[in-house]
Protein backbone atom coordinates (compact mmCIF):
# COMPACT_ATOMS: atom_id res chain seq x y z
CA UNK A 1 0.00 0.00 0.00
CA UNK A 2 2.58 2.78 0.71
CA UNK A 3 4.15 1.50 -3.19
CA UNK A 4 0.54 2.81 -3.99
CA UNK A 5 0.77 5.71 -1.79
CA UNK A 6 3.90 6.75 -3.72
CA UNK A 7 2.26 6.17 -7.24
CA UNK A 8 -0.71 8.36 -6.30
CA UNK A 9 1.37 11.28 -4.82
CA UNK A 10 3.44 11.12 -8.02
CA UNK A 11 0.91 11.13 -10.35
CA UNK A 12 -1.00 14.65 -8.98
CA UNK A 13 -0.45 17.61 -9.74
CA UNK A 14 3.15 19.57 -7.81
CA UNK A 15 3.85 22.80 -6.33
CA UNK A 16 5.97 24.77 -9.13
CA UNK A 17 9.55 26.00 -7.77
CA UNK A 18 9.32 29.69 -9.17
CA UNK A 19 10.29 31.66 -6.23
CA UNK A 20 13.62 33.59 -6.06
CA UNK A 21 15.60 34.67 -2.82
CA UNK A 22 14.48 38.29 -3.56
CA UNK A 23 10.78 36.65 -3.52
CA UNK A 24 11.42 34.20 -0.73
CA UNK A 25 12.51 37.41 1.61
CA UNK A 26 9.73 39.91 0.15
CA UNK A 27 7.36 37.23 1.53
CA UNK A 28 8.72 36.92 4.91
CA UNK A 29 9.48 40.68 5.28
CA UNK A 30 6.53 41.74 4.01
CA UNK A 31 4.20 39.65 6.00
CA UNK A 32 5.63 41.14 9.17
CA UNK A 33 5.45 44.77 8.06
CA UNK A 34 1.52 44.75 7.96
CA UNK A 35 -0.92 47.97 8.56
CA UNK A 36 -0.40 47.74 12.61
CA UNK A 37 2.48 49.79 12.58
CA UNK A 38 0.13 52.65 11.00
CA UNK A 39 -2.91 51.53 13.12
CA UNK A 40 -0.91 50.51 16.30
CA UNK A 41 2.34 52.59 16.91
CA UNK A 42 0.53 55.27 18.91
CA UNK A 43 -0.68 52.87 21.24
CA UNK A 44 2.36 51.42 21.98
CA UNK A 45 3.95 54.55 22.39
CA UNK A 46 0.84 55.66 24.81
CA UNK A 47 1.34 52.46 26.61
CA UNK A 48 5.04 52.24 27.02
CA UNK A 49 6.69 55.90 26.04
CA UNK A 50 8.44 55.46 23.10
CA UNK A 51 11.66 54.62 24.47
CA UNK A 52 10.08 51.36 26.76
CA UNK A 53 8.05 50.70 23.49
CA UNK A 54 11.17 50.77 21.43
CA UNK A 55 12.61 48.19 24.26
CA UNK A 56 9.81 46.27 23.76
CA UNK A 57 10.07 45.50 20.41
CA UNK A 58 13.95 45.03 20.43
CA UNK A 59 13.33 42.35 23.29
CA UNK A 60 10.61 41.08 21.01
CA UNK A 61 12.80 41.04 17.86
CA UNK A 62 15.37 38.97 19.56
CA UNK A 63 12.89 36.39 21.51
CA UNK A 64 11.50 36.00 17.73
CA UNK A 65 15.16 35.91 15.84
CA UNK A 66 15.49 33.10 18.49
CA UNK A 67 12.58 31.47 17.19
CA UNK A 68 13.67 31.87 14.01
CA UNK A 69 16.77 30.01 14.37
CA UNK A 70 15.00 26.98 14.98
CA UNK A 71 12.88 27.50 11.86
CA UNK A 72 15.85 28.36 10.08
CA UNK A 73 17.57 24.81 10.76
CA UNK A 74 14.36 23.17 10.47
CA UNK A 75 13.16 24.39 7.11
CA UNK A 76 16.54 23.80 5.33
CA UNK A 77 16.19 20.28 6.89
CA UNK A 78 12.90 19.80 5.54
CA UNK A 79 12.34 22.29 2.71
CA UNK A 80 8.82 21.09 2.24
CA UNK A 81 5.43 22.50 1.73
CA UNK A 82 3.48 23.08 5.08
CA UNK A 83 6.41 24.40 7.00
CA UNK A 84 5.53 22.99 10.90
CA UNK A 85 3.66 20.54 9.87
CA UNK A 86 6.40 18.45 8.68
CA UNK A 87 8.79 19.51 11.71
CA UNK A 88 6.15 18.46 14.41
CA UNK A 89 5.39 15.40 11.93
CA UNK A 90 8.59 14.02 12.25
CA UNK A 91 9.20 14.87 15.86
CA UNK A 92 5.97 14.24 17.99
CA UNK A 93 3.55 12.21 15.72
CA UNK A 94 0.27 12.75 13.92
CA UNK A 95 -1.71 14.52 16.54
CA UNK A 96 0.70 17.07 17.70
CA UNK A 97 1.80 17.75 14.42
CA UNK A 98 -2.36 19.12 13.86
CA UNK A 99 -2.09 20.57 16.84
CA UNK A 100 1.11 23.26 16.07
CA UNK A 101 -0.24 23.49 12.17
CA UNK A 102 -3.87 24.48 13.50
CA UNK A 103 -2.59 26.87 15.88
CA UNK A 104 -0.34 28.70 13.14
CA UNK A 105 -3.18 28.17 10.72
CA UNK A 106 -5.53 30.49 13.32
CA UNK A 107 -2.83 32.80 13.56
CA UNK A 108 -2.75 33.08 9.63
CA UNK A 109 -6.36 33.38 9.34
CA UNK A 110 -6.78 36.05 12.11
CA UNK A 111 -4.30 38.60 10.73
CA UNK A 112 -5.83 37.90 7.06
CA UNK A 113 -9.00 39.18 8.54
CA UNK A 114 -6.95 41.95 10.05
CA UNK A 115 -5.96 43.40 7.13
CA UNK A 116 -9.72 43.10 5.36
CA UNK A 117 -10.76 45.36 8.12
CA UNK A 118 -7.67 47.33 8.22
CA UNK A 119 -7.77 48.11 4.40
CA UNK A 120 -11.43 50.13 4.44
CA UNK A 121 -9.87 51.75 7.74
CA UNK A 122 -7.07 53.35 6.12
CA UNK A 123 -8.75 53.99 2.38
CA UNK A 124 -10.97 56.04 5.12
CA UNK A 125 -8.21 58.29 6.02
CA UNK A 126 -7.85 59.02 2.31
CA UNK A 127 -11.53 59.67 1.82
CA UNK A 128 -13.60 60.82 4.83
CA UNK A 129 -17.41 60.53 3.17
CA UNK A 130 -16.77 56.45 2.25
CA UNK A 131 -19.18 55.65 4.96
CA UNK A 132 -22.55 55.23 3.18
CA UNK A 133 -25.55 53.17 4.33
CA UNK A 134 -24.88 52.28 7.86
CA UNK A 135 -25.79 48.71 8.20
CA UNK A 136 -25.46 48.21 12.53
CA UNK A 137 -23.40 48.92 15.14
CA UNK A 138 -20.83 46.23 17.57
CA UNK A 139 -18.84 46.81 20.34
CA UNK A 140 -19.16 51.16 19.54
CA UNK A 141 -18.01 50.11 16.32
CA UNK A 142 -20.27 51.94 13.31
CA UNK A 143 -20.37 49.50 10.34
CA UNK A 144 -21.16 50.98 7.10
CA UNK A 145 -22.00 49.11 4.19
CA UNK A 146 -19.67 51.18 1.58
CA UNK A 147 -16.65 50.79 4.31
CA UNK A 148 -17.14 46.96 4.33
CA UNK A 149 -16.99 46.34 0.72
CA UNK A 150 -13.71 48.04 0.52
CA UNK A 151 -12.38 45.16 2.60
CA UNK A 152 -14.48 42.49 0.64
CA UNK A 153 -13.18 43.98 -2.67
CA UNK A 154 -9.49 43.73 -1.12
CA UNK A 155 -10.54 39.96 0.29
CA UNK A 156 -11.04 39.22 -3.25
CA UNK A 157 -8.68 40.80 -5.57
CA UNK A 158 -5.97 39.41 -3.41
CA UNK A 159 -7.08 36.05 -3.34
CA UNK A 160 -7.48 36.05 -7.05
CA UNK A 161 -3.81 37.09 -7.33
CA UNK A 162 -2.74 34.13 -5.20
CA UNK A 163 -5.22 31.48 -7.55
CA UNK A 164 -3.09 32.96 -10.55
CA UNK A 165 -0.12 31.32 -9.17
CA UNK A 166 2.59 32.12 -6.31
CA UNK A 167 4.69 33.68 -9.16
CA UNK A 168 2.40 36.21 -10.17
CA UNK A 169 2.30 36.75 -5.99
CA UNK A 170 5.44 36.82 -5.33
CA UNK A 171 6.49 39.73 -8.18
CA UNK A 172 3.48 41.97 -6.85
CA UNK A 173 4.92 41.28 -3.05
CA UNK A 174 8.30 42.55 -4.25
CA UNK A 175 7.16 45.21 -6.33
CA UNK A 176 5.39 46.82 -3.02
CA UNK A 177 7.69 45.94 -0.76
CA UNK A 178 10.11 47.93 -2.46
CA UNK A 179 7.24 51.38 -2.23
CA UNK A 180 6.56 50.46 1.73
CA UNK A 181 10.68 50.67 2.06
CA UNK A 182 10.54 53.97 0.34
CA UNK A 183 7.54 55.29 2.09
CA UNK A 184 9.28 54.15 5.61
CA UNK A 185 12.66 56.01 4.59
CA UNK A 186 10.68 59.46 3.80
CA UNK A 187 9.13 59.18 7.57
CA UNK A 188 12.73 58.35 9.28
CA UNK A 189 14.05 61.33 7.31
CA UNK A 190 11.31 63.59 8.60
CA UNK A 191 12.17 62.56 12.05
CA UNK A 192 16.13 63.36 11.54
CA UNK A 193 15.30 66.35 9.65
CA UNK A 194 12.35 68.13 11.30
CA UNK A 195 11.59 65.79 14.59
CA UNK A 196 11.42 67.06 18.45
CA UNK A 197 13.29 65.13 20.87
CA UNK A 198 11.10 66.88 23.39
CA UNK A 199 8.21 65.09 21.63
CA UNK A 200 9.46 61.80 23.21
CA UNK A 201 8.95 62.99 26.46
CA UNK A 202 8.03 61.09 28.62
CA UNK A 203 10.27 58.46 27.42
CA UNK A 204 8.62 55.62 29.77
CA UNK A 205 4.96 55.02 30.64
CA UNK A 206 3.45 52.45 33.27
CA UNK A 207 6.60 50.99 34.33
CA UNK A 208 7.12 47.48 34.04
CA UNK A 209 2.71 46.83 32.97
CA UNK A 210 3.43 49.52 29.85
CA UNK A 211 6.18 47.44 28.87
CA UNK A 212 4.68 43.94 28.43
CA UNK A 213 1.91 45.47 27.20
CA UNK A 214 3.68 46.08 24.16
CA UNK A 215 5.34 43.05 24.23
CA UNK A 216 2.08 40.94 23.73
CA UNK A 217 1.79 41.79 20.38
CA UNK A 218 5.35 41.10 19.28
CA UNK A 219 4.16 37.79 18.44
CA UNK A 220 1.17 39.41 16.09
CA UNK A 221 3.73 41.80 14.61
CA UNK A 222 6.64 39.65 13.78
CA UNK A 223 4.14 36.45 12.75
CA UNK A 224 5.08 36.09 8.66
CA UNK A 225 8.57 35.20 8.72
CA UNK A 226 7.72 31.79 8.91
CA UNK A 227 5.90 32.15 5.92
CA UNK A 228 9.13 31.45 4.18
CA UNK A 229 9.32 28.01 5.52
CA UNK A 230 5.53 26.99 4.33
CA UNK A 231 6.52 28.30 0.50
CA UNK A 232 9.90 26.43 0.89
CA UNK A 233 8.62 23.67 -1.94
CA UNK A 234 8.24 26.54 -3.78
CA UNK A 235 11.73 28.56 -3.46
CA UNK A 236 14.16 27.41 -6.09
CA UNK A 237 17.38 28.54 -3.61
CA UNK A 238 19.50 26.21 -2.00
CA UNK A 239 18.11 24.97 1.44
CA UNK A 240 20.61 26.35 3.33
CA UNK A 241 19.56 30.06 2.35
CA UNK A 242 15.95 29.49 2.73
CA UNK A 243 17.06 29.13 6.48
CA UNK A 244 18.92 32.42 6.96
CA UNK A 245 16.25 34.08 4.89
CA UNK A 246 13.96 33.18 7.55
CA UNK A 247 16.43 34.95 10.48
CA UNK A 248 17.56 38.13 8.11
CA UNK A 249 13.79 38.66 7.55
CA UNK A 250 12.97 39.19 11.41
CA UNK A 251 15.87 41.42 12.12
CA UNK A 252 14.75 43.60 9.39
CA UNK A 253 11.20 43.71 10.90
CA UNK A 254 12.65 44.65 14.31
CA UNK A 255 14.79 47.55 12.76
CA UNK A 256 11.58 48.21 11.01
CA UNK A 257 9.44 48.77 14.06
CA UNK A 258 11.86 50.76 16.03
CA UNK A 259 12.69 53.13 13.47
CA UNK A 260 9.17 53.77 13.33
CA UNK A 261 8.44 54.29 17.11
CA UNK A 262 10.88 57.04 17.57
CA UNK A 263 10.22 58.70 14.31
CA UNK A 264 6.52 58.85 14.87
CA UNK A 265 7.20 60.17 18.96
CA UNK A 266 9.55 62.50 17.55
CA UNK A 267 7.17 64.32 15.23
CA UNK A 268 4.02 64.23 17.84
CA UNK A 269 3.98 64.62 21.89
CA UNK A 270 2.24 62.78 24.42
CA UNK A 271 -0.98 64.53 24.35
CA UNK A 272 -1.80 64.85 20.37
CA UNK A 273 -0.61 61.00 19.99
CA UNK A 274 -3.39 60.00 22.49
CA UNK A 275 -6.25 61.65 20.43
CA UNK A 276 -5.02 60.14 17.05
CA UNK A 277 -6.75 57.35 15.76
CA UNK A 278 -3.55 56.87 13.20
CA UNK A 279 -0.31 58.28 14.88
CA UNK A 280 1.71 57.63 12.30
CA UNK A 281 0.21 59.27 9.44
CA UNK A 282 -0.57 62.39 12.04
CA UNK A 283 2.99 62.27 12.78
CA UNK A 284 4.36 62.46 9.00
CA UNK A 285 2.28 65.39 8.48
CA UNK A 286 3.20 66.95 11.60
CA UNK A 287 7.36 66.25 10.56
CA UNK A 288 6.66 67.33 6.77
CA UNK A 289 4.03 69.90 8.24
CA UNK A 290 2.04 69.02 4.77
CA UNK A 291 -1.25 67.35 5.00
CA UNK A 292 -0.81 65.45 1.65
CA UNK A 293 2.59 63.75 3.03
CA UNK A 294 -0.18 62.23 5.79
CA UNK A 295 -1.83 61.00 2.88
CA UNK A 296 1.46 59.49 1.72
CA UNK A 297 1.99 56.98 4.40
CA UNK A 298 -1.45 55.83 4.53
CA UNK A 299 -0.39 54.78 1.34
CA UNK A 300 2.47 53.20 2.65
CA UNK A 301 0.23 51.66 5.34
CA UNK A 302 -1.75 50.43 2.13
CA UNK A 303 1.11 48.60 0.57
CA UNK A 304 1.76 46.68 3.92
CA UNK A 305 -1.97 45.75 4.37
CA UNK A 306 -0.85 44.03 1.09
CA UNK A 307 2.39 42.61 1.44
CA UNK A 308 1.14 40.97 5.18
CA UNK A 309 -2.26 39.48 3.51
CA UNK A 310 -0.72 37.97 0.39
CA UNK A 311 2.41 36.39 2.19
CA UNK A 312 -0.52 35.16 5.56
CA UNK A 313 -3.05 34.03 2.89
CA UNK A 314 0.07 32.27 0.93
CA UNK A 315 1.40 30.51 4.26
CA UNK A 316 -2.11 29.76 5.67
CA UNK A 317 -2.82 27.86 1.91
CA UNK A 318 0.30 25.88 1.47
CA UNK A 319 -0.30 24.53 5.46
CA UNK A 320 -3.92 23.55 5.03
CA UNK A 321 -2.63 22.00 1.79
CA UNK A 322 0.20 19.92 3.57
CA UNK A 323 -2.50 19.25 6.14
CA UNK A 324 -5.15 18.03 3.66
CA UNK A 325 -2.12 16.02 1.78
CA UNK A 326 -1.54 14.68 4.95
CA UNK A 327 -5.32 13.10 6.10
CA UNK A 328 -5.69 15.64 8.72
CA UNK A 329 -8.27 18.08 6.82
CA UNK A 330 -10.74 16.95 4.03
CA UNK A 331 -8.85 16.39 1.43
CA UNK A 332 -10.94 19.51 -0.60
CA UNK A 333 -8.24 21.44 1.06
CA UNK A 334 -5.71 19.56 -1.12
CA UNK A 335 -7.09 20.46 -4.67
CA UNK A 336 -4.28 22.44 -6.89
CA UNK A 337 -5.69 24.44 -9.52
CA UNK A 338 -5.06 22.56 -12.75
CA UNK A 339 -3.53 25.25 -14.50
CA UNK A 340 -1.89 27.59 -12.37
CA UNK A 341 -1.29 24.76 -9.46
CA UNK A 342 -2.23 26.35 -6.88
CA UNK A 343 -3.95 25.12 -3.57
CA UNK A 344 -7.41 27.16 -4.91
CA UNK A 345 -9.73 25.49 -2.25
CA UNK A 346 -7.67 26.53 0.25
CA UNK A 347 -7.46 30.08 -0.60
CA UNK A 348 -11.10 30.08 -1.26
CA UNK A 349 -12.09 28.95 2.42
CA UNK A 350 -9.81 31.40 3.88
CA UNK A 351 -10.53 34.58 1.46
CA UNK A 352 -14.13 33.52 2.05
CA UNK A 353 -13.39 34.11 6.00
CA UNK A 354 -11.89 37.26 5.08
CA UNK A 355 -14.85 38.78 3.29
CA UNK A 356 -16.73 38.61 6.40
CA UNK A 357 -14.50 40.30 8.85
CA UNK A 358 -15.29 43.93 7.79
CA UNK A 359 -18.74 43.14 8.32
CA UNK A 360 -17.77 43.12 12.30
CA UNK A 361 -16.44 46.97 12.10
CA UNK A 362 -13.11 48.29 13.29
CA UNK A 363 -13.59 46.84 16.77
CA UNK A 364 -12.52 43.77 15.33
CA UNK A 365 -9.26 45.22 15.17
CA UNK A 366 -8.19 44.77 18.70
CA UNK A 367 -10.08 41.26 18.74
CA UNK A 368 -8.46 40.00 16.07
CA UNK A 369 -5.01 40.81 17.51
CA UNK A 370 -5.52 39.45 20.85
CA UNK A 371 -6.99 36.27 19.42
CA UNK A 372 -4.72 35.39 16.98
CA UNK A 373 -1.25 35.88 19.22
CA UNK A 374 -1.81 33.06 22.01
CA UNK A 375 -2.29 30.32 18.50
CA UNK A 376 1.00 31.77 16.97
CA UNK A 377 3.00 31.49 20.38
CA UNK A 378 1.57 27.76 21.06
CA UNK A 379 2.77 26.93 17.64
CA UNK A 380 6.40 28.49 18.10
CA UNK A 381 6.88 26.57 21.27
CA UNK A 382 5.65 23.78 19.61
CA UNK A 383 8.24 24.10 16.98
CA UNK A 384 11.41 24.42 19.56
CA UNK A 385 10.00 21.48 21.28
CA UNK A 386 10.51 19.41 18.10
CA UNK A 387 13.80 21.18 17.54
CA UNK A 388 15.01 19.80 20.08
CA UNK A 389 13.47 16.32 19.95
CA UNK A 390 15.22 16.06 16.70
CA UNK A 391 18.38 17.09 17.54
CA UNK A 392 18.85 14.54 20.36
CA UNK A 393 16.52 11.76 18.72
CA UNK A 394 18.34 12.38 14.92
CA UNK A 395 21.38 13.52 15.50
CA UNK A 396 22.35 12.26 12.13
CA UNK A 397 19.47 13.74 9.93
CA UNK A 398 21.20 15.71 7.42
CA UNK A 399 21.59 19.59 8.43
CA UNK A 400 22.27 21.94 5.66
CA UNK A 401 22.33 24.80 8.06
CA UNK A 402 22.79 23.30 11.94
CA UNK A 403 22.72 26.54 14.61
CA UNK A 404 25.00 27.23 17.24
CA UNK A 405 27.35 25.18 15.50
CA UNK A 406 28.64 21.25 16.32
CA UNK A 407 28.27 21.65 20.04
CA UNK A 408 25.93 22.23 22.09
CA UNK A 409 24.80 25.91 21.13
CA UNK A 410 21.65 24.47 18.80
CA UNK A 411 20.61 22.95 21.99
CA UNK A 412 21.06 26.34 24.11
CA UNK A 413 18.82 28.21 21.62
CA UNK A 414 16.23 25.68 21.18
CA UNK A 415 15.25 25.68 25.23
CA UNK A 416 15.97 29.69 24.83
CA UNK A 417 13.21 29.44 22.14
CA UNK A 418 10.61 27.19 24.33
CA UNK A 419 10.86 29.05 27.76
CA UNK A 420 10.53 32.33 25.69
CA UNK A 421 7.59 31.19 24.17
CA UNK A 422 6.21 29.94 27.65
CA UNK A 423 7.22 33.12 28.93
CA UNK A 424 4.90 34.85 26.23
CA UNK A 425 1.94 32.51 26.45
CA UNK A 426 1.88 33.37 29.81
CA UNK A 427 1.32 37.12 29.96
CA UNK A 428 -2.18 36.65 27.95
CA UNK A 429 -2.88 34.81 31.00
CA UNK A 430 -6.26 36.62 33.52
CA UNK A 431 -4.79 38.09 36.30
CA UNK A 432 -1.63 38.81 34.10
CA UNK A 433 -1.00 42.54 33.93
CA UNK A 434 -1.20 42.47 30.17
CA UNK A 435 -4.02 40.08 29.79
CA UNK A 436 -6.50 39.97 27.03
CA UNK A 437 -10.11 40.45 27.29
CA UNK A 438 -12.69 38.20 26.97
CA UNK A 439 -13.73 38.94 23.31
CA UNK A 440 -10.63 37.21 22.04
CA UNK A 441 -10.91 34.55 24.05
CA UNK A 442 -14.11 33.94 22.67
CA UNK A 443 -12.63 33.54 19.14
CA UNK A 444 -9.63 32.04 20.62
CA UNK A 445 -11.80 29.01 22.02
CA UNK A 446 -14.23 29.00 18.51
CA UNK A 447 -11.43 28.07 16.45
CA UNK A 448 -9.89 25.40 18.75
CA UNK A 449 -13.39 23.83 19.43
CA UNK A 450 -13.59 23.53 15.18
CA UNK A 451 -9.53 22.25 15.55
CA UNK A 452 -10.86 19.80 18.47
CA UNK A 453 -13.39 18.35 15.67
CA UNK A 454 -11.03 17.29 13.22
CA UNK A 455 -8.38 16.73 15.47
CA UNK A 456 -10.60 13.87 16.78
CA UNK A 457 -10.38 12.33 12.97
CA UNK A 458 -6.58 11.94 13.02
CA UNK A 459 -5.60 8.48 14.14
CA UNK A 460 -4.16 7.70 17.07
CA UNK A 461 -0.46 5.40 17.57
CA UNK A 462 1.40 7.28 14.45
CA UNK A 463 4.90 7.24 15.31
CA UNK A 464 6.85 10.28 14.62
CA UNK A 465 9.94 9.52 12.10
CA UNK A 466 11.02 10.25 9.06
CA UNK A 467 8.32 7.84 7.20
CA UNK A 468 5.20 8.99 9.72
CA UNK A 469 3.06 10.72 7.17
CA UNK A 470 2.98 7.70 4.72
CA UNK A 471 2.04 5.58 7.99
CA UNK A 472 -0.61 8.19 8.95
CA UNK A 473 -2.09 7.77 5.20
CA UNK A 474 -2.00 4.09 5.62
CA UNK A 475 -4.11 4.34 8.11
CA UNK A 476 -6.31 6.47 7.14
CA UNK A 477 -6.60 4.37 3.96
CA UNK A 478 -7.53 1.31 6.13
CA UNK A 479 -10.04 3.33 8.26
CA UNK A 480 -11.79 4.25 4.86
CA UNK A 481 -11.84 0.84 3.86
CA UNK A 482 -13.08 -0.28 6.67
CA UNK A 483 -16.19 2.48 6.57
CA UNK A 484 -16.49 0.74 2.94
CA UNK A 485 -16.64 -3.00 3.94
CA UNK A 486 -13.51 -3.92 2.88
CA UNK A 487 -12.58 -6.00 6.16
CA UNK A 488 -11.93 -9.34 4.44
CA UNK A 489 -8.55 -11.74 4.69
CA UNK A 490 -6.91 -9.46 1.69
CA UNK A 491 -7.68 -5.96 4.11
CA UNK A 492 -6.51 -7.89 7.23
CA UNK A 493 -2.90 -9.30 5.65
CA UNK A 494 -2.49 -5.50 4.09
CA UNK A 495 -2.60 -3.90 7.52
CA UNK A 496 0.12 -6.86 8.87
CA UNK A 497 2.14 -6.67 6.18
CA UNK A 498 2.21 -2.71 5.27
CA UNK A 499 5.55 -1.11 6.25
CA UNK A 500 6.55 2.61 5.42
CA UNK A 501 8.10 2.80 1.53
CA UNK A 502 11.68 4.44 2.00
CA UNK A 503 10.61 5.78 -1.94
CA UNK A 504 7.37 7.47 -0.89
CA UNK A 505 7.36 11.30 -1.25
CA UNK A 506 5.95 14.07 -0.87
CA UNK A 507 4.41 16.22 -3.44
CA UNK A 508 7.45 18.36 -4.30
CA UNK A 509 8.04 21.48 -7.11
Amino acid sequence: MAGNTAKNHSAEPRLKKVLGRWDALAIGVGAMIGFGWVVLTGDWITTAGPIGAALAMLVGGAIMAVVGLTYAELVAAMPKAGGEHNYLLRAMGARWSFAGSWAIVGGYITIVAFEAVALPKSVLYLFPDLSHIKLWEIAGSEVYLTWALVGVAGAVAITWINIRGIKTAGVVQTFVVIFLFVIGAMLLAGAFSGGQSTNMEPFFENGVAGFFGVMIVVPFMFVGFDVIPQSAEECDIAPRKIGKYVVVSVLIATAWYVGIILATSSGMGASALAGSELATADAMGALFNSGIMAKVLIAGGIAGILTSWNSLLMGASRLMYAMASSGMLPRWFAYLHPKYRTPSHALLFIGGLSVLAPFFGSAMLGWLVDSGSPSIVIAYLLVGVAFLILRQREPQMPRPLRVGGAGNGGKVIGVLSVVFCAGLISLYLPGMPAAIAWQPWLLFAAWWVLGTGFLLRVPRGVAPGEFAEEELLQKLSIRQQAKLGATGPDAVAGRRTVAPNPNSTRLKG
